[in-house]
């Protein structure tokens, strides 16, 4: 499988300003200082090995998106505004003009989780197909409502391409484009629901929007099950420890260290942390990877085989 993030964002889409744009030149120069560069591939070169991540590039601006490949349709995972970049990418490509199946799984009704699917270009093209899939039972009512004439100017009803709402059941497992699908409740506000897709022996659960209290450190926690032996788990870690378990307590979220410990226990091969935080910035998000990776060698041993990710817009993953 391979996985591509459109957007990976929590809760709204996270502005850049032009002053943290500034303060990366500002850091790439004075790493640069000193250094001469005869040809562009030297200056590629420099920025590519010599500075971090968090000054070189992003972790992107957009909300929940991330698109699985393996086969000749399309599945994706939310509607957040990365499915936004998904359809213009379509479109440069030319691909968007070829009849195509798009299936597009949510995992909850909250706004950041649906609010790019009205500028998704596949959707106005006829002859598409775009399958929308749930478990809850509001998911049509949902898609139109943010389409109302109050709301945006085009209705859910005028896209022209065919539009088709299911509702899928908790735990029941539904085979949908070669993947098997599994559907699984998570404690959230309004419920939200994390998948599990299961193909040619890899395991991918994408489990957003998921609180996890005290009753996750009993072995009997039900969620280690379902997400047991996966190849990639993308998990929400959009709070750290203290937020999670104070001041943003009830609010739906989890922590970097919550997923380390589960994914530890479930047997997890490839750890990617997802719904990053609005208030993160590059730096902050950098520095919250690299102390999770450190926490996973005290946790579980340095001699423990668990590769960390913290997902950005335009990471792609292959396992």
């Amino acid at each position: 499988m391979r996985v591509h993030f459109w957007g990976t964002r929590g809760s709204l889409p996270a502005s850049m300003t032009f002053q943290a744009v500034e303060q990366k030149i500002v850091k790439a120069l004075q790493a640069a200082k000193g250094l001469n560069f005869s040809r562009d591939e030297d200056i590629l070169h420099f920025v590519q090995n010599s500075i971090p991540f968090s000054v070189r590039g992003t972790f992107g601006t957009n909300t929940s998106c991330m698109e699985i490949s393996g086969g000749d349709e399309y599945v994706i995972c939310d509607a957040g505004t990365g499915i936004r970049d998904l359809g213009n990418h379509l479109a440069a490509s030319g691909s968007a003009q070829n009849p195509s199946v798009f299936h597009i799984f949510i995992s909850h009704l909250h706004w950041d989780h649906i609010q790019g699917f009205p500028f998704f270009v596949p959707a106005y093209i006829p002859g598409n197909r775009i399958n929308i899939y749930g478990c809850h039972s509001g998911l049509l009512q949902a898609f139109e409502n943010q389409q109302q004439s109050t709301h945006f100017p085009v209705n859910l009803h005028e896209m022209r391409a065919e539009i088709n709402f299911h509702q899928l059941e908790p735990e029941q497992i539904v085979t949908i484009s070669g993947f098997e699908v599994n559907p699984f409740a998570q404690q959230h506000p309004g419920v939200s629901f994390g998948y599990s897709f299961v193909k040619d022996g890899k395991k991918l659960v994408y489990s957003t929007d998921a609180e996890h209290k005290s009753e996750a450190t009993t072995p009997d926690y039900p969620f280690i099950n379902f997400i047991r032996d996966a190849d990639l788990l993308v998990f929400d870690a959009q709070y750290n420890l203290l937020d999670a378990i104070d001041s943003k307590l009830n609010w739906g979220h989890s922590s970097n260290l919550a997923g380390v410990e589960l994914a530890v226990s479930a047997g997890v091969k490839r750890l990617c942390l997802f719904h990053q935080d609005p208030t993160d910035d590059d730096s902050v998000l950098e520095d919250k990877l690299a102390k999770t990776r450190s926490y996973h060698k005290i946790y579980a041993g340095s001699e423990h085989q668990m590769q960390i990710d913290l997902a950005f817009d335009g990471l792609e993953i292959d396992f």
